[in-house]
């Protein structure tokens, strides 16, 4: 009965997870790519897009979004999934016209845990996902990675990547290295106009906490635009802030307040100086914290609730120099794609006390966004796995909502 009534509690106040929009009044067909367990895809379908294909070559990631769809999950009920490499699907059985492609390619060949091959790593899917758009011929895309991609050792990689997206059909030739691609995709950036089909990319790099996900975790976006198509877009603004935050907890108390946080069950206050507090132009919304994303779930127990999907407790962590947690009272670090081990203690928690434990599946899912009744399959690790990959469902819909009005607005101009 005390679950009961706990869980009741969080289902009637504010969600400090996705809220799923109403039915939007114009849904636009889109693909996903590299869908994962389903993170900016579902994004996308909360913004108003319905995906006529997933494709995911994980077969954990794809059970994930089958069991939802059989379970009747309204964002996912009307999917069909491909299991498979993105190269060897049958793209003649689309034949409506796509007006998005979204997706994240694996990060492994750019991320600073890896061996930073970028091009030379077998795993690199940038030219596929041109060659796909290529042949889409999409109105718009989404396209996402790690922040690591934008680290200097990659510049040219990283441009490459902008010119190849911009100009899909000017591939490369046979035996052609990227480096010479890349010279001719300068060449013949300012002559676009020239090509049948073209895109106008911009990149932008956020911080996942600054649109109200309670994690830190930064993604560059590369997102187009159809060149055919008259289209005014800019990245979405941030909408929180870390000095929001910091005002609330060390100035007014409003944070300690709404949770009902004693004075000796708070973190010691930050002895250095923190500026900008009661400056006008930072965002009116404080970052979200990991007791945020809390709100409402029960303890975790070695046993599964039989009201909270996936949230069950997982013994072993321990702290030590360099694997700490993530503080209750910020953001969550960025999870990471494994369970045990992760280098920073990224998957697990620091309470006030210092005590720590790992995070549930489900708190996991919390503090990526995904909605309560989305049910991650198969183990802890592997479910950790899952997650670690994925987009922050809210980070996926912020931005695709502001793809969704762009085509809305230059569809009625058109």
């Amino acid at each position: 009965m005390a679950e009961t009534a706990v869980v009741s509690a969080a289902l009637s106040a504010d969600p400090p997870v996705l809220s799923i929009v109403e039915n939007a009044p114009t849904r636009f067909a889109s693909v996903e790519l590299f869908a994962g367990a389903g993170g900016l895809a579902l994004g996308c379908q909360a913004a108003g897009f319905e995906s006529i294909a997933t494709l995911e070559r994980d077969r954990w990631a794809c059970d994930t979004v089958r069991e939802n769809k059989e379970r009747g999950h309204e964002l996912v009920e009307d999917w069909n999934v491909y299991e498979g490499d993105v190269r060897d699907f049958d793209w003649s059985v689309v034949t409506k016209d796509v007006d998005l492609v979204a997706g994240g390619p694996p990060c492994q060949p750019f991320s600073s845990g890896g061996l930073g091959r970028a091009a030379d790593d077998a795993r690199d899917m940038f030219p596929a996902t041109a060659e796909i758009i290529a042949r889409l011929r999409p109105r718009a895309f989404i396209i996402e990675n790690v922040r690591g991609l934008t680290r200097s050792a990659f510049a040219d990689y990283y441009a490459y990547i902008q010119l190849r997206l911009a100009l899909p059909t000017l591939r490369a030739k046979p035996g052609e290295r990227w480096m010479e691609h890349l010279l001719r995709l300068r060449a013949a950036i300012d002559r676009r106009e020239r090509y049948a089909l073209s895109y106008r990319v911009a990149p932008t790099l956020v911080n996942a906490a600054d649109f109200g996900v309670p994690q830190q975790r930064h993604r560059v976006f590369f997102v187009g635009f159809r060149g055919d198509l008259d289209v005014d877009w800019t990245f979405p603004a941030a909408s929180h802030s870390k000095r929001a935050l910091l005002r609330s907890q060390w100035v007014t108390g409003e944070y300690w307040d709404e949770h009902e946080v004693p004075a000796n069950k708070r973190p010691e206050r930050p002895s250095f100086r923190i500026p900008g507090l009661f400056s006008d132009d930072m965002p009116k919304q404080r970052w979200r914290t990991v007791r945020d994303a809390l709100i409402g779930l029960p303890k975790p127990a070695l046993r599964p609730s039989r009201l909270v999907l996936n949230h069950v407790l997982q013994p072993g962590a321990r702290s030590y120099p360099g694997h700490t947690g993530s503080p209750l009272d910020m953001p969550a670090k960025a999870l990471k794609a494994g369970g045990h081990g992760v280098p920073g203690g990224e998957n697990m928690l620091r309470d006030v006390d210092g005590a720590v434990r790992y995070f549930t599946v489900r708190e996991s899912a919390r503090l990526q966004t995904f909605p309560d009744d989305y049910e991650l399959h198969g183990s802890w690790g592997e479910a950790m796995r899952q997650l670690g990959n994925a987009v922050p469902v809210l980070l996926g819909q912020v931005v695709a909502e502001s793809v969704h009005q762009a085509l809305v607005k230059e569809r009625i101009s058109s």
